[in-house]
């Protein structure tokens, strides 16, 4: 069964809404490493139609690692009012969320991989259909709003993996199955 990674910018003080404003210095040699090595650990992206239109308006007709993996995997937008998804790969999903996951979940191939924490992220949070949860802690006070994690229910997390970039960034990857840790 394919794992679901969700892999999310935060500040310092816990928002996770509008990460262009605060976290673009801190997207150095490090992370694109990392991001690209996340993209080739997965075969396609689930997303919501917010962070979708934010990165089908960056990625299209870029090229290196992170940009060719990103616009070569499958897209799956679920979205009840996105039209059409006009980006390489891409298909709106307009079933039920859970139903249409635990479905992809089922079928062979690399893991799945999610950014950002919206409504997408708190439904398959809630549904227990989160596998890997990766943190990105940035070293800045960012000021606004906190974002989708406060309406989640409780969740208890194991850490299965930290290490602290250059750039002051610490990355927390956590499972969220419980007993699941390593050293």
């Amino acid at each position: 069964m394919r794992n679901i990674i969700q892999s999310t910018l935060i500040s310092a003080d816990g928002v996770t809404n509008e990460p262009g404003g605060w976290a673009l210095p801190y997207f150095d040699e490090e992370f694109h490493e990392e991001a690209a090595e996340l993209m080739h650990r997965c075969d396609a992206m689930l997303m919501g139609r917010g962070i979708y239109e934010n990165l089908s308006g960056v990625w299209p007709g870029r090229t290196g690692d992170f940009a060719d993996a990103i616009n070569g995997m499958r897209k799956y937008v679920f979205s009840s009012k996105l039209e059409a998804a006009e980006w390489n790969n891409s298909v709106v999903v307009r079933g039920d969320v859970v139903d249409e996951v635990t479905e992809l979940k089922g079928e062979g191939g690399k893991d799945l991989v999610l950014f950002g924490h919206g409504r997408l992220g708190n439904t398959l949070l809630e549904h227990g259909l989160l596998d890997e949860l990766r943190l990105s802690v940035h070293p800045v006070i960012a000021g606004g709003a906190h974002g989708e994690f406060r309406q989640n229910p409780k969740t208890p997390l194991t850490l299965i993996g930290s290490h602290v970039r250059k750039s002051g960034v610490v990355v927390l990857n956590y499972s969220t199955a419980p007993g699941e840790g390593r050293s």
